[in-house]
């Protein structure tokens, strides 16, 4: 603390300590003299308890006097003002609020008017990254669905022409039936997310065969990746776990369909779950895809967040499944690490809870 501040705060106790001192003097006096004036002799414990009484009460008047002075109300209200008008802007949706100079004035001392501003200003920002959150999201949920939108109006127009061939016809309703599916998708995830963020999905937990859990889903998929000529390196330890199963199933669907998807026709997947030396679980899915560049990597797990744009709308993709794979692990507590280089594949390892035996 600087010297001139140590010096204020002296100046002030000591102002505090002379009007006690003053106020207690005058009460004696004035207690002195209205017993003189009504000729009546108390005892010293009573006189002391009505002087201090009386002290207290004009030390209290003092102090009111001096808060509502002219000069004093309105150096409150050079502070105060712009601490109100900020909290006025924040309740209409203004967070962009600058309340520097008057943090300055108070920095460094022991002032609550120091305190508020910090808080308000902290509050304003993370307000302000919210909001920024909230129009992000608005707008790549406008833009997901104007999208299939335009397209399913656009080919439900065209079918309107009489002179189409029935395999043009065909075509468009192909179109118009993958893009509702999508659009159908897109609602299903937002919806899981939204209730997987609120906290609001149930999570009740079992025990289960991991490693009969991954076989079942690669079978599953089979299709897909069998129609691209795909290598699968599966090794599985037996391996019993506690967690959600339901959820773990979009965990385990969603990282396939993206290393399938992202393979080109002749690759490989290799599906590898093991128990680690400190009894924890880990899986791990390799592909041989086009990879993914550090910057990609920075934001695969935001939600609409898509590393290659004209690929993941072609392939019907929303930039959603990650996000939902992201929040599902938080949810059981483990940690998923990505590794990729473009062309030369994707790793992405999954270490969850200690493993049962």
């Amino acid at each position: 603390m600087k010297l001139d501040e140590w010096i204020m705060k002296a100046l002030k106790f000591l102002a505090v300590i002379i009007s006690l001192l003053l106020c207690w003097s005058f009460a004696y006096w004035l207690a002195s003299w209205f017993f003189g004036a009504i000729h009546y002799t108390p005892s010293d414990y009573v006189r002391q308890l009505l002087v201090s009484i009386l002290g207290f009460f004009l030390f209290g008047c003092l102090v009111f006097v001096i808060t509502n002075i002219k000069w004093v109300k309105n150096r409150q209200e050079q502070f105060l003002h712009p601490i109100i008008q900020a909290m006025k802007m924040m309740a209409e949706g203004n967070f962009n609020i600058d309340l520097s100079y008057y943090h300055y004035q108070f920095q460094g001392r022991d002032h609550p008017y120091s305190k508020i501003i910090e808080s308000i200003s902290d509050m304003a920002d993370k307000l302000g990254a919210m909001e920024e959150m909230r129009q992000e999201f608005i707008s790549n949920v406008s833009h997901e669905i104007q999208s299939p939108l335009t397209s399913i109006s656009g080919f439900a127009h065209a079918l309107k022409n009489d002179e189409l061939s029935p395999n043009e016809r065909k075509h468009y309703l192909n179109i118009i039936e993958l893009e509702s599916i999508r659009l159908s998708k897109l609602s299903e995830n937002l919806l899981k997310l939204t209730s997987l963020e609120s906290d609001h999905i149930p999570f009740d937990q079992q025990s289960y065969r991991l490693d009969r859990q991954l076989r079942r889903i690669i079978l599953a998929n089979e299709p897909q990746w069998t129609e691209k000529d795909m290598n699968m390196d599966i090794s599985l330890e037996a391996l019993t776990i506690t967690a959600n199963e339901d959820l773990m199933d979009q965990v385990w669907i969603n990282l396939l369909h993206n290393s399938i998807k992202f393979t080109p026709k002749g690759g490989t997947i290799t599906v590898e779950a093991i128990k680690t030396d400190n009894n924890k679980l880990k899986v791990t899915i390799t592909d041989t895809g086009i990879g993914m560049n550090k910057e990609a990597l920075m934001h695969i797990f935001e939600r609409f967040y898509k590393a290659d744009q004209s690929r993941n709308r072609h392939s019907g993709g929303n930039g959603l499944g990650l996000a939902i794979v992201k929040k599902i692990i938080d949810l059981h507590k483990g940690i998923i690490q990505v590794q990729s280089d473009p062309g030369k594949g994707t790793e992405i390892t999954i270490t969850l809870q200690q493993a049962l035996e």
